[in-house]
């Protein structure tokens, strides 16, 4: 809201108040669909201007030859070049032995594992995944959609608990693990989370890897996917949790993965797994029958581009130059809009690729569709939970990276409306009665 003074919650409104609220937001939201955008929200990607930093990669590398000699044209090295893996382990904190360097992807290396796990068992599992009565995996919710539909495609059960702005509710999940040994594992985004982007504490971290699991070879899928991706100077530094894990007892319980996915080039970069030595030597013994070794000319290209850690960090304020911005249109659209109406809440966070945006309960998918019909692209309600099935249907996650700045700030005011929108419909008990033409079909959102 523009105005000085602070605006009445909707729902603190009289009936007649709804209704002209409800009118002028009806008469904004036909300007809105009269303007033929085709904006899109819907994935947090890189944008061009970010791809764009990394293009010295297309002259890299300089020779065929890493550090210690080794033709990196060549067969070998399953576990990846060295000298990335002494990058990653100084950006993970973390031993290089302790890390493997793979292919373009992170989410193939979840993968690989949960499926070896399935076939074959963990490190310390006394059979295959696959052949106990039921498996079971605690999901963080709002939470990464990809990691649940890849627990949905191999028919795991999922468990949902709350993301809180420090991290998951971990007296849940204590309570969950002691009892039920079918819950094999848990899934988490520990540094800026998607979609909330919260940052998990050392206290609950050091919780996960040291509360007693019903299941001996419990797992945790530490997916570090956003650890370097700062949106402010006051940079949020990574738990180790491996170090946690070692002195809990319990050095085989966490596996974590990390990327380039959104520092280089998104669909060309570098994905390492970093583990107990125990875990890399379970890994290995299995992908070695997939692999004779990962794109090192690619991971060559890297350690040149980047030089060191520091470099890494060092391209990553670039990335914040571009992404802040973006982050900060979200927050003026929304703020401006709907700050005090008591319609919906929103995080401010400090790092990460995107905002969780809550409105009324019933309203998200309303807030999906309305946004489609005016041409906004928004992720579909519920996507960042199990089956993509959110119980209050109140959960957005709004990803502002791609698009340039000016379409951001024109798009977060589009959903802006649409939220007013959606929340007096649903506060008159008019939605169903007074859709105005061209809404289209509820059931299609």
């Amino acid at each position: 809201m523009t105005s000085a003074t602070a605006p009445v919650p909707l729902a603190e409104r009289s009936p007649e108040e709804i209704e002209a609220y409800l009118q002028s937001q009806r008469t904004a939201y036909a300007a809105l669909t009269g303007r033929g955008l085709t904006l899109d929200l819907t994935r947090g990607k890189p944008s061009t201007a970010q791809l764009d930093l990394a293009d010295a990669l297309l002259r890299l590398p300089s020779g065929a030859r890493d550090g210690d000699g080794v033709d990196v044209r060549n067969y070998g090295g399953l576990s990846g070049l060295r000298e990335l893996r002494e990058i990653f382990a100084e950006l993970l904190w973390v031993e290089p032995e302790q890390v493997v360097a793979g292919g373009n992807s992170s989410l193939t290396m979840m993968h690989d594992s949960l499926v070896q796990m399935l076939l074959h068992g963990a490190v310390d599992s006394q059979r295959p995944w696959s052949r106990e009565e039921r498996v079971r995996f605690i999901c963080p919710v709002p939470g990464y959609d990809r990691h649940f539909t890849m627990l949905a495609s191999y028919g795991i059960d999922m468990v949902s608990v709350d993301m809180l702005p420090d991290g998951p509710d971990v007296e849940a999940i204590a309570r969950l693990v002691e009892a039920d040994p079918s819950i094999k594992g848990m899934w988490i985004v520990p540094t800026y989370a998607n979609p909330a982007g919260s940052v998990i504490s050392q206290e609950k971290a050091a919780r996960l890897v040291s509360m007693p699991t019903a299941a001996a070879d419990f797992k945790i899928f530490w997916d570090n996917a956003y650890a370097f991706h700062h949106l402010t100077e006051d940079e949020a530094k990574s738990v180790d949790i491996l170090s946690l894990a070692s002195a809990a007892g319990h050095p085989d319980r966490p596996i974590m993965f990390a990327s380039t996915s959104k520092i280089s080039y998104a669909g060309s970069g570098v994905a390492v797994l970093a583990a107990s030595v125990g875990n890399v030597g379970w890994y290995l013994k299995h992908i070695q029958y997939a692999s004779i070794g990962p794109d090192k000319v690619n991971q060559l290209r890297h350690v040149e581009f980047f030089g060191s850690a520091q470099g890494v960090r060092d391209h990553m304020a670039k990335h914040r130059a571009i992404l802040a911005p973006k982050f900060a249109a979200v927050d003026e659209a929304l703020t401006a809009e709907l700050d005090g109406l008591g319609i919906a809440t929103w995080t401010r966070p400090t790092g990460g690729y995107f905002v969780s945006l809550d409105v009324l309960d019933g309203c998200a998918s309303r807030v999906v569709q309305l946004a489609k019909e005016a041409g906004i692209a928004l992720t579909p309600a519920g996507a960042s939970f199990p089956h993509g099935k959110d119980p209050r249907d109140r959960n957005i996650r709004l990803a502002p990276s791609f698009p340039v700045l000016d379409e951001v700030r024109t798009a977060m005011a589009g959903v802006a409306t649409c939220v007013a929108l959606a929340a007096a419909e649903q506060l008159s008990g008019d939605r169903e009665a007074k859709q105005p033409a061209g809404y289209g079909n509820p059931e299609g959102a």
